[in-house]
């Protein structure tokens, strides 16, 4: 599949050709149906968003900028470190426009036709690249334990001497973890630990586990979470429970980092009603420059248009509540 952009691409966030792609198309006999099931989609997106740290605004996109042939869009932004807008997921609510372009029809219950009622909705590469970019550092990536391939990798530290004890130690808490469901790897390698433990951190490995010689004499181990940079010893025969409560420690607290940060690129710009467009432009556009990320404006018809979009040299995202209020995103997009 090729993308008609023209844009300049750039790794999982433009492409010429979509690499992966996750699009759901569903047909409904009425129009409450199918508002139903759009509904259950921004819900499925929000959740799925949430579980994997990543900080969203929804709105609705506006008329010039909804999906062609869509009655209306509801898009999924975030904001990148660069202060940057990235959509990362979409839901169409396509009503009976593209039924009645291919005559798509069904029986009704009465015996008569009509047209079906369609939805359609998608994620891309772009959650990838969000899940690199907003919870990466300089480091390598930092990966949310319950997408993380590996959660848990063992590094055994081999000592002339006490090489088959600490292997023998490394073995038996790879099979702990294992029997409780964790992703877990030894790294058997035959070099010095601390390439490992760069290797490792960054490949964005949530929890890592130092075995050697002295903590196995002394009946602990030593963890590493990648999230924070902590290190520290617990007792051996706690290892189950303590490694299942830090994975979920580790996803709460990248999940609230990211929002935490996202609260700071969003901007409420408030004006009185005689302000006149020209202000508001100006105060827009010097956000963006000095701030960057979202500025949100309480919604008016006379800047929600083609025509002050172009002004702010940004994009109009569309219309969405933050915060009880009804609101104008505008921010710079890839």
């Amino acid at each position: 599949m090729l993308s008609q952009s023209l844009k300049h691409t750039r790794p999982l966030i433009r492409l010429r050709e979509i690499m992966t792609f996750k699009e759901a198309h569903t047909a409904h006999a009425t129009r409450e149906d199918a508002e139903n099931q759009v509904g259950e989609a921004i819900d499925i997106y929000r959740e799925f968003f949430h579980e994997l740290g990543i900080p969203v605004i929804i709105s609705r996109r506006p008329e010039w900028d909804k999906f062609p042939g869509a009655e209306y869009t509801v898009a999924f932004d975030t904001v990148f470190p660069d202060g940057r807008v990235i959509q990362i997921g979409t839901v169409h609510n396509l009503g009976q426009n593209f039924s009645r372009t291919f005559d798509l029809e069904f029986e009704t219950l009465e015996g008569g036709k009509d047209y079906v009622y369609q939805t359609c909705y998608g994620i891309s590469d772009r959650v990838i690249a969000s899940i690199i970019a907003i919870h990466g550092d300089e480091r390598g990536l930092i990966l949310p334990p319950n997408v993380a391939p590996i959660q848990v990798v063992i590094i055994p530290l081999l000592f002339k001497g006490k090489r088959e004890i600490v292997e023998r130690k490394a073995e038996e808490l790879y099979k702990l973890l294992k029997e409780i469901g964790i992703r877990v790897e030894i790294d058997k390698r035959d070099i010095r630990p601390g390439r490992k433990f760069h290797h490792w951190e960054l490949r964005g490995v949530p929890v890592r586990i130092e075995v050697g010689p002295k903590d196995i004499e002394d009946k602990v181990v030593t963890l590493y979470r990648r999230d924070t940079g902590e290190k520290y010893k617990i007792k051996e025969e706690d290892i189950k429970g303590e490694v299942l409560d830090l994975l979920e420690r580790i996803g709460k607290n990248m999940r609230e980092r990211a929002e935490g940060r996202m609260k700071g690129y969003i901007t409420l710009l408030d004006y009185k009603e005689d302000t006149s467009i020209e202000e508001i432009v100006d105060r827009v556009k010097e956000i963006l420059k000095k701030k960057r990320g979202i500025v949100l404006i309480p919604f008016s018809g006379k800047i929600y248009n083609e025509d002050f979009e172009e002004k702010v040299e940004a994009s109009i995202l569309g219309v969405t509540e933050y915060n009880g209020g009804k609101y104008i995103a505008v921010g710079r997009t890839y």
